[in-house]
């Protein structure tokens, strides 16, 4: 039992997490609600771009892993993870619905001397409020026969330089025995572990990375609108103040903050610290601005023809980046809405997504009136638009 592993969630994060983790010899078994995508991966198909189906079919045939939709398998597990989404409700609240549907399956099937590890983004003390939850009226479990750690994801999908073994990995424990057995695990195949001092530093110090980015891209995408409005090239500024050799990060802007990181995970922060009566103006303000930017792009639209109403436009990529399928969070959304508002009629084309909000996917023809670029996909031939006038949402005016 000491090697066998149940990762719960086989996403962007769970699954890049459970192919490394068979590699590195351990029995690992994948966790996942949604049926197509546990028989696709047992297929032998990766359900995502970061993962190849080669990778998929030797760890399934040489390693033992195996994907289920039965969360029971849990009970042959020493380590259990979670790898699962922490969106945000209607009414943007962080929804950890997701995490408290598998502390239940926890508290029915992990066993004595279990060690649960959560990947998910979270609030600080939400995981030791988990723990709490395990053990709480469980006659199966008592407090001290399982550990908990935190160690949070640090996936950027389709990063060529970046992947789970180099990139640095933060590791916290409620206990010195959760965080050392933590640390052993992860050391099999990752190549630097920091050592958090608690569970709350771990959890506070990944919502400062995606807060930090948050914060600075929302920046220059409002610099990049000043820059619009006195007809300067926003890119020449990026680059001549990125020949600053110190104190200068680059950034640059877009239609808006897309996946299930950046524009989430300070909304967390921002929630906690609003319960301990310290609301984040920053934080707020920057979602203010993020929200806003693609009404920004309907008004530069309407500009550059005139008027709306009757126009038609194709919208290039609905994903929140380019060559992934994910539209969590994607800005694309707000524009065709506003697009919408203002009478045109509105067409996109994204062959990665395919299918989106009961809409299909359309060729890139000569076609129209307009063509929004907001994501570049590699398969894409801009040329096939002839003589469509292109708005770049990349600062490109």
């Amino acid at each position: 039992m000491k090697n066998n592993i149940a990762i719960i969630g086989l996403g962007y994060v769970g699954l890049p997490l459970a192919m490394e983790a068979s590699k590195a010899g351990y029995n690992v078994i994948g966790i996942d609600k949604n049926d197509d995508r546990v028989n696709q991966i047992n297929l032998g198909i990766s359900p995502i771009e970061d993962v190849s189906n080669e990778t998929v079919l030797y760890n399934l045939q040489t390693r033992g892993f195996l994907a289920t939709i039965d969360i029971s398998r849990i009970s042959n597990a020493s380590i259990i993870i979670l790898c699962l989404p922490t969106p945000l409700t209607e009414y943007r609240k962080p929804d950890l619905s997701y995490i408290l549907e598998s502390v239940s399956a926890i508290r029915s099937y992990a066993r004595k001397g279990s060690l649960i590890i959560v990947e998910s983004t979270v609030s600080p003390g939400t995981t030791r409020s988990l723990y709490e939850q395990i053990v709480k009226q469980n006659e199966r479990l008592l407090p001290g026969e399982i550990d908990i750690a935190f160690s949070p994801e640090r996936i950027d999908p389709l990063n060529k330089k970046w992947k789970i073994k180099n990139t640095p990995k933060l590791v916290s424990g409620l206990t010195l025995e959760s965080k050392n057995r933590t640390l052993d695990f992860y050391a099999r195949f990752v190549d630097t572990l920091v050592d958090c001092a608690s569970l709350e530093i771990a959890e506070t110090a990944k919502l400062l990375e995606n807060s930090f980015r948050f914060i600075n891209i929302s920046f220059i995408n409002e610099f990049a609108i000043i820059c619009q409005q006195l007809n300067i090239d926003i890119h020449q500024v990026i680059s001549a103040a990125s020949s600053k050799p110190y104190g200068f990060m680059t950034f640059y802007p877009g239609m808006g903050i897309g996946g299930h990181c950046i524009p989430i995970d300070p909304i967390y922060l921002a929630d906690k610290a609003r319960e301990a009566g310290t609301p984040s103006k920053f934080i707020a303000l920057a979602e203010e601005i993020n929200n806003s930017i693609p009404y920004n792009y309907v008004q530069l639209a309407e500009k550059k023809l005139g008027g709306l109403l009757g126009k038609k436009i194709i919208v290039l990529g609905i994903s929140y980046k380019p060559n992934v399928s994910d539209t969590r969070e994607s800005s694309a959304q707000k524009l065709i809405f506003g697009l919408r508002q203002k009478g045109a009629e509105v067409f996109w084309n994204d062959d990665l997504v395919r299918k989106w909000n009961g809409e299909k996917s359309v060729k890139i023809t000569d076609n129209f009136d307009l063509a929004v670029l907001t994501i570049h996909h590699d398969y894409m031939d801009l040329r096939k638009l002839g003589n469509v006038p292109i708005l770049s949402t990349k600062g490109i005016f």
